[in-house]
């Protein structure tokens, strides 16, 4: 509760106060002031002055604090009570209702419940204020879900709300995220055109490179769907697991390529000038069919070395669990293109330079 002092402008006057002299005296009361300083040895102490703590919270004895009036002024309404009623002394400054000395003056101090109204009322604890307008915080704690999609959910909800005269503003951990992300949305093209050129490089070929490439948009329905299912929004974390489920499955994919060729190679030193299209075709599902086996272990030991933190329920497990989603489900849709869809696009690739005579034994 707080303690309200509200003064009487008009009693002030008749006595000669202002307003400052009346609050110094509460100040002083109930805060208490320094007077003076006791020196003990080597150590000092401060001698402060303060009403007892039993008083300071009644308001009837806070009522009876004295205030100091200017001289002379608190002798004229008992004088002129006197001058009306034929009393003078100490009855006149009962009549006018100042204190008196014990020898029947009328006192220099005024009670403070004279010049004052005190009053206790319930406010708030504090009062904040930031460039000259009033502020309050709301703060909330994140569990069970990204922090990104959370503040976006409730910015969504506040924009929806008509604040007339007021305004928000969402600040915290997330800033950091948000900054995080917005990097990312640079380096992510630039990822993938790092990826592209070095493809460009081994293979002299941009046809080739596309081809390789084509394993990051099989990668990525996978990645989407199963963060989809699971309700993860797309934040800084994600973009992370996307990174690196990009260049597994662009790895991958270039071994593959690396497999077929040798088997059309092998083939190719075989039959010589006999190779035909039906030799070219076996040699691409005798290719597959060898990388069959490693590739589906490669997905099962990081699909399985994953699952666990998608079980977890461990500080941190907010974090790792976007990041894994996307290359989870990246792994698996990257399995089936790099399985079919690669061997087929690379048959229908040599196949051209078979038909144009570029491929001969």
């Amino acid at each position: 509760p707080y303690l309200n002092v509200q003064v009487d402008r008009t009693a002030m006057a008749r006595y000669g106060l202002s307003a400052k002299d009346v609050l110094d005296a509460v100040e002083i009361s109930i805060g208490g002031k320094n007077i003076s300083t006791t020196i003990e040895g080597r150590e000092r102490y401060p001698i402060q002055i303060r009403v007892q703590r039993s008083e300071r919270d009644d308001i009837e004895k806070l009522s009876r604090i004295l205030v100091a009036a200017k001289p002379g002024m608190a002798a004229a309404p008992a004088a002129a009570s006197g001058g009306m009623g034929g009393m003078g002394g100490g009855s006149a400054a009962a009549a006018a209702g100042l204190p008196s000395t014990p020898s029947g003056e009328v006192s220099p101090y005024i009670p403070l419940g004279m010049v004052a109204k005190i009053t206790r009322e319930i406010g708030a604890n504090e009062i904040a204020s930031e460039n000259g307008q009033l502020r309050s915080y709301v703060q909330a704690n994140v569990q069970d879900r990204d922090l990104g999609g959370f503040v976006e959910e409730v910015e969504q909800k506040l924009r929806s709300i008509d604040m007339e005269g007021m305004t928000w503003k969402m600040t915290g951990e997330f800033e950091n995220q948000r900054r995080f992300t917005k990097t990312m949305t640079l380096v992510f093209p630039i990822v993938l055109m790092v990826i592209f050129v070095l493809l460009f490089l081994v293979y002299h070929s941009a046809l080739e490179a596309a081809h390789v490439m084509l394993a990051v948009p099989f990668a990525l329905s996978g990645g989407v769907l199963l963060q989809k299912m699971l309700g993860y929004n797309f934040n800084g974390t994600v973009w992370v697991g996307y990174i690196a489920l990009f260049g597994t499955a662009v790895q991958t994919g270039v071994v593959m390529v690396v497999y077929l060729e040798e088997t059309v190679k092998a083939r190719l030193a075989e039959k010589g000038a006999a190779f035909t299209h039906d030799d070219l075709v076996q040699a691409v599902k005798d290719g597959a069919r060898l990388r069959l086996r490693p590739k589906v272990m490669t997905v099962a030991t990081i699909v399985a070395s994953l699952l666990p933190i998608m079980w977890s329920h461990r500080q941190g497990a907010e974090i790792m669990k976007p990041l894994a989603t996307p290359v989870i489900g990246g792994m698996i849709s990257s399995l089936l293109h790099i399985l079919i869809v690669t061997p087929v696009i690379f048959l229908w690739l040599r196949g051209r330079e078979f038909r144009k005579g570029i491929l001969r034994g």
